[in-house]
């Protein structure tokens, strides 16, 4: 019987390059032991079929950005859970391979109520995490808010601009009518429970609130419970 050695030494001898470079193809996603991709230099191998993509590079991964459509009822803590295969938007382009890495070290940013629907950002992404948390009050977010109640005299020019939550006078916001029971609102610097207690503050309970829009990053038609990547052009 062969003696087993680690993945990386029989790939580096294997192709003839170093166990640096051959660490990189692993690492990368490009090797496959018997058809199965294998990420992690150190597996023992014998006399497995070794295999390089076709495309395989030495170039280091990019940390991933996930954005999901998060359905009403799930917290954060099962956001994770999401990030399955069978739940990957059919149509996301952002050309990105999934990696096992990809799934590790997630931050859960700009977080939505448990109660609410529509995207959210988890992200392993030093540059993302940095943008979100020192320019996430800046930037734009769209929700639709079912609602019910009696609106009270001059609702909406108090939700659009001069109510308190949290002590803080918020930010003047775009806020409209699209139905009998629907409002959407443009606004920024949404923090947990707002939009509800900026509801209760005009006579009004929100029911049910879906996030549309962060930035420039929408759901576009990816249905609920799904996932796409933030690919590499896209900004919020």
């Amino acid at each position: 019987m062969t003696t087993p050695i680690r993945l990386d030494k029989r790939v580096a001898a294997q192709l003839q390059c170093s166990r640096s470079q051959a660490q990189q193809y692993i690492e990368g996603g490009w090797i496959s032991v018997n058809g199965v991709v294998v990420e992690t230099p150190q597996t023992m191998v014998t006399e497995e079929v070794i295999t390089l993509g076709s495309e395989g590079s030495t170039e280091a991964a990019e940390a991933a950005t996930f954005l999901i459509n998060k359905p009403a009822g799930c917290s954060g803590d099962q956001l994770v859970a999401l990030l399955s295969d069978d739940n990957r938007f059919a149509d996301d382009a952002s050309g990105i391979r999934p990696l096992s890495r990809h799934f590790q070290r997630l931050d859960y940013l700009m977080p939505l109520d448990d109660a609410a629907s529509g995207l959210v950002v988890l992200t392993q992404d030093w540059r993302v995490r940095r943008h979100l948390l020192e320019s996430g009050s800046s930037l734009e977010q769209e929700y639709v808010v079912e609602v019910s109640g009696e609106p009270s005299p001059w609702a909406m020019p108090k939700l659009t601009h001069g109510l308190i939550y949290e002590g803080r006078g918020l930010p003047q916001a775009k806020i409209s009518w699209q139905s009998e029971q629907r409002l959407r609102f443009a606004i920024k610097d949404v923090r947990l429970g707002q939009l509800q207690n900026m509801c209760n503050q005009v006579g009004l309970k929100a029911e049910q609130i879906r996030r549309l829009r962060i930035g420039r990053i929408g759901l576009s038609k990816m249905p609920e419970g799904q996932w796409r990547y933030l690919a590499a052009n896209q900004k919020f």
